[in-house]
């Protein structure tokens, strides 16, 4: 058992080496996938590591070294080779600054006292950065007209800028207590949701599972400070 988490790390590992192995291989939308997987698996080792109370340096190394993979090599590889095939100078100066962020991000994370920062992060979590690029690609690739590619790398851009950022974003366990005590602000994240979802089904008549992804890590990213906010005070 004190080896489970670290176990659902090398899961997560692995789910981002396929990514990069399907983005070479040109199968974008598996690769794509593939990160979302890993973002739902590294999530989970953290919350394994607590609750069988087998937190360790190891472990916590491991876990970021699993997500310069996943979520700084995997998502830059995919959105290079999916964009352009070729060599592309803005491209590559864009995606290697992400890349460069995510990397930074970690770094600080693991030296960051963690008693400091029991329920929050600096800087938007790589795994959120990641889901958002992942789930990005997989709306552009069912509709190819839009948006042009550019908005990627803007897109890519501000992702790297908040990482690195002195912006507080919610861990889990802070969204857990949250919703667990403000039943009013767990539901207007779901409705935010729906709300999204429903309007781009009723403005395209198609559901996609991604829209819905996409959807959730964008609400994270526009409102997890603000709920932060509100956990503050709900536990004052």
């Amino acid at each position: 058992m004190n080896h489970l988490a670290n176990i659902i790390s090398i899961i997560s590992l692995l789910c981002g080496f396929t990514s990069i192995i399907f983005s070479l291989e040109g199968h974008f939308t598996f690769a794509s996938w593939a990160i979302i997987f890993s973002v739902i698996f590294d999530g989970i080792d953290g919350q394994v590591a607590r609750m069988i109370n087998s937190p360790s340096n190891f472990g916590k190394e491991l876990d970021s070294l699993v997500d310069v993979i996943s979520f700084g090599i995997a998502p830059t590889v995919l959105g290079y080779i999916f964009v352009y095939r070729d060599f592309h100078l803005f491209a590559t100066v864009a995606l290697f600054i992400y890349l460069l962020c995510s990397v930074m991000r970690l770094a600080k994370y693991n030296i960051t006292v963690k008693d400091e920062i029991k329920n929050y992060f600096y800087g938007l979590p790589t795994t959120v950065s990641g889901g958002i690029l992942a789930s990005f690609i997989l709306i552009y690739r069912r509709y190819t007209h839009l948006p042009a590619p550019v908005a990627f790398f803007i897109l890519v851009i501000v992702l790297a800028a908040l990482m690195v950022s002195k912006i507080k974003y919610a861990n889990l366990d802070a969204l857990k207590d949250l919703f667990r005590n403000s039943a009013l602000m767990a539901a207007g994240v779901i409705l935010a949701g729906v709300i999204s979802v429903v309007a781009f089904y009723v403005a395209t008549g198609v559901f996609l599972s991604e829209i819905f992804i996409f959807t959730l890590f964008v609400i994270y990213l526009l409102f997890s400070p603000f709920m932060l906010k509100s956990f503050s005070s709900v536990t004052k």
